[in-house]
């Protein structure tokens, strides 16, 4: 990569760190502990994976520290389990940059990453739920209610949300950017 398509990258990953530290605070929310779902809170962290590996840590790392500084740990904690999702997702589309060009390849892609997300996430939060360091609501709603479908799922369901948004709004925003990228829009 040209010095200038450098600078350029790392600019455009500032911005989406920014945007990715904004967004929890204006978005709209649900809360039901011990998950939250912030509308578009992923799409900083999808569009930087469509730009390249290091764009994706670096978003999520900063995202994550965002979160570290102002939520509980078990949320911080699931922020920073996100790494996993992005350095998979950011290695399979600089290895293979045609997957977003079709929804045949992009809605597989989404659902693996959804699925991966979802699996970090509950993880997490399983540590919490087995050392007690969960709130009383989670265990009157018992582990299967609490870790598996409210994490879970829902984090599946949320992260392909924003997967989606996050691939409506490249599509149109590719062909405008000038440095090389990991994921080509069709």
């Amino acid at each position: 990569m040209k010095k200038k398509d450098a600078v350029v990258s790392m600019c455009i990953s500032a911005l989406l760190c920014a945007l990715g530290l904004m967004i929890p605070m204006f978005m709209p929310k649900i809360v039901i502990p011990p998950m939250s779902f912030t509308l578009a809170s992923h799409v900083p962290i999808f569009i930087a994976m469509f730009i390249s590996p290091a764009s994706a840590i670096m978003v999520t790392v900063v995202t994550s520290i965002g979160f570290a500084l102002s939520m509980p740990l078990v949320v911080a904690l699931r922020a920073a389990s996100h790494l996993v999702f992005v350095i998979v997702g950011a290695y399979m589309l600089k290895k293979t940059g045609s997957i977003l060009q079709s929804m045949r390849t992009a809605v597989p892609f989404g659902l693996l990453l959804a699925v991966l997300h979802g699996i970090c996430e509950a993880i997490v939060v399983t540590a919490f739920y087995y050392t007690g360091n969960g709130s009383e609501s989670w265990y009157e709603s018992g582990y299967v209610m609490t870790v598996l479908l409210l994490v879970g799922l829902g984090t599946v369901v949320h992260s392909f949300v924003d997967f989606a948004i996050a691939a409506a709004v490249w599509k149109p925003l590719c062909p405008m950017i000038r440095i090389p990228v990991s994921a080509k829009a069709g």
